[in-house]
């Protein structure tokens, strides 16, 4: 059976709500103290007890709609360590390619909810559009397109200061990817793609698809991108270069939601009506596998490496583990009251160093030891009087991420 749902058609297109590290003791310790010369003058350098992420690590963030939260899991144990409450009626969820914000969309509230992945706390709350339904960061990371279901429009956020830049008219606003240069966006409609054009914000190009298309990707090279079409049963294939139809896959009932593998692959889709998930081989474009999995799935991400897969299960309150190499589920997680879309990252160690009152940040940086392989600094930046550093945990989390500033009198 079909449970009634926001997504299922209804008047004027809108959906009905009331249808649903061990902790070691860091010690603080003098680093050795090196004499940089600056204009002059010796510059020491200080550090402080660094203020790691207690997160740090690999992480999924399943959005769960009835109970207006997200729950944080952790891909090394697949267990949920923590839940956060965020907007009424959560729907989707994004996070920016550092790994250190998330976006929801919050389809009752009329807003977007912005936490902070480090420390999962909400850190603001952007007023958008009637009926938000989907969230993706572009990505360098500088922008959100929230596509409003209720207005169809899409409301632009600029990632830096959090707040709605521009509002973009379309003919009708579901589901919303990044091409992977950034440089175009696909919004699925009522039976169409829009595509935008991210430099100046309009439309350039409206693509037929199948009926109430949900989910829309790219692949990594950016060349194709699929559309899943809830009501016709079927997967769209786009040609990106032209902008057209190439192919039609048929797949379950109800496909909802669709994933490219970070290899380029496979395409999951989720079928709602008939519990499973379709795997596409996009080499052929056709189904080579169908993976059962709870009751009514709807979410769909891989995990950084895409050796998993996570699929939201609305109606079984479950998210299900799918391992990519066996295309088989391995452990079922326990989410809140029905969950509906995922997104995972790698959440970096973060830590700071402040300079003694009456001192100027002039640099910095961080030492590191313990863990298998070294981190990647991803980027090392003043923020207010601290310089604070951020280390991508490839492999295992850090037992100590100690950072450094080099300070002017």
């Amino acid at each position: 059976m079909i449970s009634c749902r926001r997504w299922l058609p209804g008047p004027a297109g809108l959906d009905s709500d009331t249808c649903q590290a061990s902790r070691r003791a860091v010690r603080a310790r003098a680093l050795v103290a090196g004499l940089v010369l600056l204009v002059g003058l010796a510059l020491p350098v200080t550090a402080a007890t660094p203020a790691r992420a207690a997160t740090s690590g690999t992480f999924a963030y399943v959005t769960n709609y009835v109970s207006n939260t997200v729950s944080v899991v952790n891909a090394a144990t697949n267990t949920v360590t923590t839940t956060v409450p965020v907007g009424s009626r959560p729907n989707w969820v994004a996070v920016t390619p550092d790994g250190i914000t998330a976006y929801t969309a919050n389809f009752v509230s009329n807003d977007v909810t912005v936490i902070n992945t480090v420390t999962n706390a909400v850190t603001t709350t952007i007023p958008v559009g009637t009926r938000p339904f989907a969230v993706a960061v572009s990505p360098d990371g500088t922008i959100a397109y929230v596509t409003n279901s209720g207005s169809n429009t899409v409301s632009v956020i600029d990632t830096a200061t959090n707040t709605v830049t521009t509002t973009i008219p379309v003919s009708s606003a579901q589901g919303v990817a990044f091409n992977p240069g950034g440089t175009t966006a696909y919004v699925s409609g009522s039976s169409d793609v829009s595509v935008i054009d991210t430099a100046t914000n309009t439309v350039t190009a409206t693509i037929p698809v199948g009926s109430s298309p949900k989910g829309v990707a790219f692949t990594p090279d950016g060349t194709t991108a699929y559309a899943a079409n809830l009501i016709s049963n079927t997967v769209s294939v786009i040609n990106t270069a032209t902008n057209t139809v190439t192919a039609t896959i048929p797949v379950g009932t109800l496909p909802y939601a669709v994933a490219v593998s970070p290899d380029g692959t496979t395409a999951y889709v989720t079928n709602n009506g008939s519990s499973n998930v379709s795997v596409i081989n996009t080499a052929t474009n056709t189904v080579t596998a169908t993976i059962p999995v709870g009751f009514s799935p709807e979410g769909v991400a891989f995990s950084p490496g895409g050796t998993r897969a996570y699929v939201t299960n609305y109606g079984s309150n479950t998210v299900s583990v799918i391992d990519t190499a066996t295309a088989t589920v391995t452990t079922t997680v326990a989410s809140s009251s029905n969950p509906i879309s995922v997104a995972t990252a790698r959440v970096p160690a973060v830590a700071t160093a402040t300079c003694p009152a009456g001192h100027v940040i002039t640099g910095g940086g961080y030492q590191q030891s313990g863990g298998a392989v070294p981190p990647t600094q991803v980027t090392d930046r003043p923020v207010g009087d601290s310089w604070q550093v951020l280390a991508d945990n490839q492999s295992t989390n850090y037992t100590n991420l100690t950072p450094y500033a080099v300070c002017a009198p």
